[in-house]
């Protein structure tokens, strides 16, 4: 299923009445559906979740900035050359504020997200003529992507606005929460998703949240905490489950024609449908398309490409490595090199923007991981049917492995580590290697951060994971040259949030801002 079909979008738009007497307020638009008369039964209860997903798949989120976001916040990537927007730029050079366009568009996709579960989980016991194997699901998907929403808005904001209903007026917004008290509802909404969603689904639903996937959330959570005890808990039983196994071909994970393959654990779908559209929520049928190929690609706009760090990163027999490390051509594209299924020459004429002067060589190398280059030359403008993959076993393994080193078996974190250089089109050498020797816990650790950093590179895992390592001093060097403590710790509450939200204070915007 490349994206859940919505019949009904719902949604509840916070307004503002002017000139208006009680009598007016009671008048109701026939023509108009109403949350309070629209829960009949199942096929519309199922609406209202499709409309969750289609939030999550909208440009505020997956089709856009979520992915811009994370990877300017990271270390992975570096500015593509001028053309690259100054909001954007901003976020790349931690020189962001409340009003950050990008970042704000996240904040409001979030609690779109958010909003629309709630009502889900709500209403949804009040829904007549449906089957209680069909509710409890139902529910379990909404808790899902509330927890979903609500990790992304606590590991990159702190404490924000709780809401566990949907508000019905402007009377009902929340004040901030602490931190902690979003980390604990995260949690229950995971545990609670956990034990009522299905291992898999037919082909027909593919794609929507399953318990490996609640499971892998779960996992996430508490290593963020540092409850690595928990966090491996969560993560053996992902394995041994046996749902799960690593593709023989890395690429699988990046390109259109292997989707939901045997190591995914969740992505969000899309299709190729001729067109991208812009709109940031994701209402009605038009939002099937990504646009990550366009803006990340060697022929597109290139807005953003690897940085000279993630590429020395990879092992190479140049740098005196035992094996060059086949994820590296499989992750960028260099000139000189063919796509459109081998059939064009990347030409330098070609890619515009930045070189990176690697090898000492200045070079313009650019992302290939998530790009239609691989089957078709773009053109102009391109935009793309590629499933935005979330949770990849090799990151259950990868993650667990660092549990594995903190609370279980080092013999087994590098057991787990191996697993992942094992898979046939990578067949890197098992640890140790001549780079990453593994006699020590800092040595293992050591291999797992390198491991985590080119298998699942730009693919918005690293920049929390730094996050994590900096909060519980695992890091001997901070690998964002602008990081400041007391500030970059944290996103700025949007200024928006602040000014219409009564129950938030300029007092409660984050340190540093």
């Amino acid at each position: 299923m490349k994206k859940l079909k919505i019949g009904i979008v719902i949604f509840l738009s916070f307004f503002s009445i002017q000139s208006c007497d009680k009598e007016d307020l009671t008048i109701i638009n026939p023509n108009e559906i109403v949350i309070e008369t629209f829960y009949q039964n199942e096929a519309e209860l199922l609406s209202a979740v499709n409309a969750v997903y289609a939030t999550i798949q909208s440009s505020n989120l997956y089709a856009r900035e979520y992915w811009f976001l994370h990877d300017l916040r990271g270390d992975d990537n570096q500015s593509g050359g001028g053309q690259l927007e100054v909001s954007r730029n901003q976020l790349l050079t931690g020189n962001n504020d409340p009003a950050n366009s990008v970042a704000n568009a996240v904040w409001t996709g979030l609690f779109q997200v958010i909003h629309r579960a709630n009502i889900v989980i709500t209403e949804g016991p009040e829904t007549e003529n449906i089957s209680s194997e069909s509710l409890e699901r139902f529910i379990a998907e909404a808790k899902f992507a509330r927890g979903w929403a609500y990790y992304e808005l606590g590991t990159l904001w702190g404490g924000v606005p709780l809401y566990t209903t949907y508000a019905r007026s402007l009377a009902d917004t929340k004040p901030r929460a602490t931190q902690q008290e979003v980390f604990e509802q995260i949690i229950l909404d995971f545990e609670e998703a956990s034990t009522s969603l299905p291992s898999n689904y037919d082909a027909s639903n593919a794609g929507r949240f399953t318990k490996g996937a609640a499971l892998a959330m779960l996992g996430r959570m508490h290593m963020f905490m540092g409850e690595y005890t928990k966090a491996k808990t969560a993560f053996d039983q992902i394995v041994q489950s046996g749902v799960y196994s690593l593709t023989d071909e890395y690429d699988d994970n990046f390109q259109e024609e292997t989707e939901y393959n045997s190591e995914s654990l969740l992505e969000i779908g899309y299709a190729d449908i001729g067109g991208f559209n812009w709109n940031p929520t994701g209402d009605g049928l038009g939002n099937e398309e990504a646009v990550r190929t366009q803006e990340y690609s060697a022929v597109g706009w290139r807005n953003l490409i690897p940085s000279l760090s993630l590429l020395n990163e990879f092992e190479t027999e140049v740098a005196g490595d035992e094996k060059t490390d086949p994820r590296f051509e499989k992750s960028f594209y260099s000139i000189g090199d063919t796509f459109n299924n081998g059939q064009t020459v990347l030409e330098d004429n070609r890619v515009q923007g930045n070189v990176v002067a690697y090898q000492n060589q200045n070079q313009k190398i650019s992302w290939r991981k998530y790009s239609l280059m691989y089957k078709v030359d773009p053109g102009g403008f391109a935009t793309g049917g590629i499933n935005m993959r979330v949770i990849r076993y090799a990151e259950v393994l990868l993650n667990l492995a660092e549990c594995e080193l903190e609370v279980g078996s080092s013999a087994r974190s590098i057991e787990l580590l191996n697993q992942v250089r094992a898979r046939p089109s990578v067949d890197m050498p098992p640890y140790p290697t001549t780079r990453f020797p593994v006699a020590t816990n800092q040595q293992i650790f050591e291999a797992i951060v390198h491991e985590k950093r080119v298998e699942l590179n730009s693919e918005q895992i690293r920049n929390r994971d730094i996050l994590r390592w900096r909060a519980q001093n695992k890091l001997t060097n901070d690998p964002i040259s602008y990081f400041t403590a007391n500030k970059h710790e944290l996103l700025p509450i949007p200024q928006s949030e602040i000014d219409n939200n009564a129950a938030v204070e300029q007092t409660d915007q984050n340190p540093g801002y």
